[in-house]
């Protein structure tokens, strides 16, 4: 029904629905991010990283945190999971949070922010003092109409600044220009090259990326460098991000990877530490969302991997084994692959096949609580969890 709704409603109308929302949610909740610091991440991969980043310096700065991603919400010491399969909660919901946040004496609040939930106005009537870009590839194209589309998107959530605000872009990105534009009290780029000395328990280049956006944030709030360097330097691992679950007699890593863009990165790093096979288990999700990449996914997992395993993701109504079919398409029998549809039989399959020195990499999921299928249902799920209980 909510999609037939969606078809027939002329966008006019719906824009005007999430506007009346997201106004609503302000008014009942007293608007409450004029009580906070409020950090937006935005950009197409790396947000939930830099959320999780930027949460630890603050707290190592002394100060009380409140923290929104697609891993999970926090306010101060309480952590509980992101179970609503949406990183962005609906207009109320993101209003309440960020009450309760002020209810706690939280000083700031770091929230990812989404394209979609741009789109739906849920970044509405919250005041932004910074506003992070990671970086920009092909995803929601088919919502949005194009990549320029998408790209604008993005931007609206710029306009959402305060006349004190600050922007912290992703230099390295070719869309880097386009955010520097937008007007703010102070702009600060950051690349991959710049000359900063920290250990990073965590791997990858995009990491390292990842790390320089929380620094520079953090620094732009007045917090030291020292400061910085240790909050970045205690943290072991982030959840459902190049998560190990165990290293030995092969690994096992998990990770949240689902465009070519951010598989591809996952994949180079695993080829750096695997001494032997790569063994790669993916999927793509369905409901129709970005079905262009499904073929890409499939040629760079054929590019880097030794094995492949297809296998379900969120098929949400969509027919499960015609989205693997279209992965299969990218791989061209460049890699031996098969296919299994039941996620945990791939999985387990993947741990048999792997001996001293293989890698398995399992990625699309990280650490979402559910798979997604027809009819709105949701099944309770955690790829770690799965790993556990298939290497009992």
């Amino acid at each position: 029904m909510k999609n037939f709704l969606k078809r027939i409603i002329p966008n006019f109308l719906l824009n005007w629905y999430h506007f009346v929302w997201a106004f609503l949610g302000a008014i009942i909740y007293g608007f409450p991010s004029k009580k906070l610091k409020v950090i937006g991440v935005t950009g197409t991969n790396g947000k939930s990283t830099v959320v999780f980043l930027i949460s630890r310096i603050l707290e190592q700065a002394g100060y009380k945190v409140a923290a929104l991603s697609s891993i999970q919400f926090k306010i101060k010491n309480k952590v509980w999971p992101n179970n609503l399969k949406m990183t962005m909660p609906g207009r109320l919901k993101i209003q309440k949070f960020l009450q309760q946040a002020v209810q706690s004496k939280c000083q700031y609040a770091v929230l990812e922010v989404t394209s979609e939930g741009i789109k739906q106005y849920r970044h509405k009537f919250i005041g932004f003092d910074s506003i992070i870009f990671t970086n920009l590839t092909p995803e929601h194209l088919e919502s949005h109409g194009g990549f320029e589309n998408y790209k604008k998107a993005k931007g609206k959530l710029f306009q959402a600044l305060k006349n004190n605000g600050k922007i912290i872009v992703n230099l390295d990105d070719p869309s880097a220009d386009y955010f520097m534009k937008f007007p703010a009290k102070k702009k600060i780029g950051y690349t991959i090259n710049s000359e900063v000395k920290f250990k990073l328990n965590i791997l990858g280049q995009f990491n390292i990326s990842n790390a320089l956006a929380a620094m520079f944030a953090a620094q732009a709030e007045g917090v030291s460098f020292n400061k910085i360097k240790l909050a970045l330097e205690n943290i072991k691992s982030i959840p459902g991000r190049m998560e190990f679950i165990i290293k030995e007699p092969f690994t096992i890593i998990v990770d949240y990877a689902h465009t070519p863009d951010a598989l591809e990165k996952v994949y180079q790093v695993a080829k750096q530490i695997v001494s032997g096979r790569l063994i790669g288990v993916l999927g793509a999700a369905g409901g129709g969302r970005d079905k262009w990449k499904r073929p890409e996914l499939g040629k760079i997992a054929a590019k880097y991997c030794d094995y492949i395993i297809l296998t379900n993701e969120d098929p949400y109504d969509e027919d499960p084994s015609r989205i693997l079919s279209e992965i299969k398409k990218g791989i061209k029998n460049k890699a031996p692959f098969e296919i299994i549809l039941d996620r945990r039989k791939a999985i387990k399959k993947a741990i048999s096949l792997a001996n001293q020195g293989d890698l398995v990499i399992i990625t699309g999921k990280g650490c979402e609580p559910w798979i997604c299928v027809a009819n709105n249902k949701k099944i309770p799920w955690d790829d770690r969890e799965v790993v556990k209980e298939e290497l009992c």
